[in-house]
């Protein structure tokens, strides 16, 4: 056999062989892939809240991005269009997608005039504003894990990342590697503030919104193991 008759099987054994060890070396990485940390587990639905389009809205079953804008939430349009630029405008259509803005009775002109701002250039139909009593605003702020408490108006410019199990994502450890080396206190971040765009871009749409996504979606496929992911979550949870 000529070198010539000889080179042209291995080329092509290589050519077929190439492609299923790239796809090895992508196996391990699927399976143990880090999702969004559970930082609190159990958080309280919103179906006794009412809603002025007739619809029951719930946190179960969507991945939720939850907000409170309070009893004046046109003086919060900064904090919302925010919101809609950076996380909205991104995500909208992703299945199971939703924002919730929990407001108090009693607000629904103030609301209207925030809807002017945000609808000036499309319809929400993924935004859903939320009405409740006092109390129940509070118990349900009370179920998320948050550093940050409702100011007198039952209003924060943060926002919290809720799953379809209703369990709160963030991080709980949000230090940076430099951080890490230096071995400085562990923190965490449970909510995101709307006032800083920076943290909206680059940690909850680049990263924990996405990264949220994928785990659901290798759900579907199979891939994930959630079970074992949540008890790891929650066991470090207890511990911090």
């Amino acid at each position: 056999m000529t070198d010539m008759n000889f080179k042209k099987p291995l080329i092509l054994a290589l050519l077929f062989l190439l492609p299923v060890i790239f796809l090895l070396f992508l196996y391990p990485s699927t399976n143990n892939y880090n999702a969004l940390d559970i930082v609190k587990g159990n958080v309280k639905d919103i179906s006794n809240f009412s809603s002025k389009d007739g619809e029951v809205y719930r946190l179960k079953d969507h991945i939720t991005v939850l907000g409170f804008l309070g009893q004046n939430p046109n003086s919060n349009a900064i904090a919302a269009l925010n919101l809609k630029e950076v996380i909205y405008d991104k995500f909208q259509g992703f299945k199971k997608f939703q924002v919730i803005i929990v407001v108090p009775e009693g607000v629904e002109d103030n609301v209207a005039l925030l809807k002017k701002e945000l609808y000036q250039y499309d319809l929400l139909k993924y935004w859903h504003f939320v009405y409740g009593e006092t109390q129940e605003i509070k118990d349900l702020y009370k179920s998320l894990r948050s550093e940050v408490k409702l100011d007198n108006t039952l209003a924060t410019n943060h926002v919290f990342i809720i799953d379809k199990e209703l369990n709160q994502r963030g991080r709980l450890d949000d230090r940076e590697d430099k951080e890490k080396e230096k071995d400085f206190p562990v923190y965490g971040m449970y909510s995101y503030d709307c006032i800083e765009v920076a943290i909206l871009k680059n940690k909850m749409a680049k990263e924990d919104m996405r990264v949220l996504f994928t785990e659901y979606r290798q759900k579907r496929k199979g891939d994930f193991n959630s079970t074992k992911r949540r008890a790891e979550d929650l066991k470090n949870n207890e511990q911090n």
